[in-house]
């Protein structure tokens, strides 16, 4: 049995004794592994036949990957509702998440941006579920290639849940977020007005009908899935939503194969979401057949049923999103308010590589941070365009710099392991903005003149 075989078998262990379903726990694994082997030569093969698919079904491992992709960076769903629900099993389910991750590293000829994903999918799941065995570290990153997992304990005490954020908390939270001040500004107009609805419903007083569902549109990167997370941990706070967990689906999990079966999909993703927000990315790609309309069908009906239970909000590009509106009479009365989510300023870029730098524990120079606004200006302000995600990419590969860069270092002080220099992104430069300048080699600091 493969490494990555076993794992999921572990994974499945670890997610019946959380009460999870297993098909829907091996799923999961299976999608998260493509995920993280995606960029690796031969993964594809050595992927299928650890699940027990023909060695040539690239179609559904590059699908597994790009419904998985999200999780590189957040937690996974099954795990994200263990830790809202407060489970005592999610350490162990996160333990089993991050063993998997280091098998699926193992897939194909890993190089070394794939390592860099695997340490980073495996410490964002760990670090959603703290109080774990650790296995993979001190650091939190994935085991080393070719190196055994950690036993697992004989016996775990729960740790107790952290205490649920607070209604202002988590405005404070919101009011963090770096720009977005028309997206704070429309989900705080949005939460004061639900707050007097359950005001006036518990003095007895009429109940307006408010439709609590909401559209998000703007770019990839623009902080949808942050506010949506937030959103749910709101209406909890305000006795709306009875957990206040968000589960994030796109298309592939929502339609099935053939006709019928997608109903039976759709609603047993609600039925995940029930007490919480369903947010489900790019949904106008339900508009594209009949499949999808079975899909947006089940949903209208399901929303109906649990109105006192369920938020939905679907997101996506704003023309495609109008359109996909206009696919089912019930959707637009049930999503009466949108929140547009503009595109990040070069100096709000450079600010959000700063601060997941210091999450991570680097401290970027002065002149490294004039060097990220520097290549964000170059970038095309086009559909494409990753925002957040693009600044978080770009540390992704300046951590990859820095340490080579510290190759010949035998002893590094702590201020150079934590320091990101110029030169840490001046190398990569040709590949994130082609209209931009590179640095000879010679030379560490980029050009002072402006970008062509």
């Amino acid at each position: 049995m493969s490494t990555l075989a076993a794992s999921l078998d572990a994974l499945v262990a670890a997610g019946t004794a959380a009460g999870l379903a297993p098909d829907a726990v091996r799923d999961e694994g299976e999608r998260l592994a493509a995920a993280v082997a995606e960029s690796a030569p031969g993964a594809a093969a050595a992927w299928a036949a650890a699940v027990g698919r023909r060695d040539d079904d690239l179609t559904g491992f590059f699908g597994a990957a790009g419904s998985a992709r999200r999780w590189r960076h957040a937690p996974t769903d099954l795990l994200g509702a263990l830790v809202a629900d407060a489970s005592p099993h999610a350490p162990a389910y996160a333990d089993a998440l991050a063993v998997l991750v280091s098998a699926a590293c193992d897939l194909g000829t890993p190089d070394l941006q794939v390592v860099a994903t695997a340490s980073v999918t495996a410490a964002v799941q760990r670090a959603a579920a703290p109080g774990g065995t650790g296995a993979a570290g001190p650091s939190g990153a994935a085991r080393p290639v070719g190196t055994p997992a950690a036993p697992a304990p004989a016996a775990r005490v729960a740790e107790p849940a952290p205490p649920e954020k607070t209604y202002d908390e988590l405005l404070a939270e919101l009011d963090a977020l770096v720009g977005l001040d028309a997206v704070k500004k429309e989900i705080r107009q949005q939460a004061q007005v639900l707050r007097v609805e359950r005001l006036r419903t518990d003095a007895g007083l009429t109940r307006p009908s408010l439709t609590r569902h909401l559209v998000f549109v703007g770019n990839p990167g623009t902080g949808k899935t942050t506010v949506a997370r937030l959103v749910a941990g709101l209406y909890r706070a305000l006795g709306l939503l009875s957990s206040g967990h968000l589960v994030e689906v796109d298309r592939s999990e929502l339609v099935a194969g053939y006709l019928g079966q997608t109903a039976t999909r759709t609603t047993e993703v609600v039925q995940r979401a029930l007490g919480g927000v369903l947010f489900i990315d790019e949904a106008y790609a339900l508009a594209d057949d009949q499949y999808g309309t079975e899909a947006v069908n089940t949903l209208v009906k399901d929303m109906e049923d649990h109105r006192d239970d369920l938020v939905v909000v679907v997101a996506g590009y704003p023309v495609p999103m109008g359109r996909f509106l206009l696919t089912n009479p019930g959707l637009q009365s049930r999503f009466a308010t949108t929140v547009t989510f503009d595109d990040y300023t070069d100096a709000q870029l450079r600010e959000i590589f700063a601060l997941a730098a210091r999450r991570a524990d680097f401290e970027p120079s002065d002149a490294a941070l004039d060097l990220v606004e520097q290549i964000a200006a170059a970038q095309p302000r086009h559909e494409g365009f990753g925002n957040g995600r693009f600044a978080r990419n770009l540390l992704d590969r300046a951590v990859l710099r820095h340490a080579w860069r510290l190759r010949d270092v035998d002893a590094p002080t702590v201020e150079q392991l934590r320091t990101l220099l110029p030169e840490d992104l001046a190398t990569d430069v040709a590949d994130v903005a082609t209209d931009l300048p590179v640095p000879p080699s010679d030379l560490p600091v980029p050009p002072t003149e402006e970008p062509a």
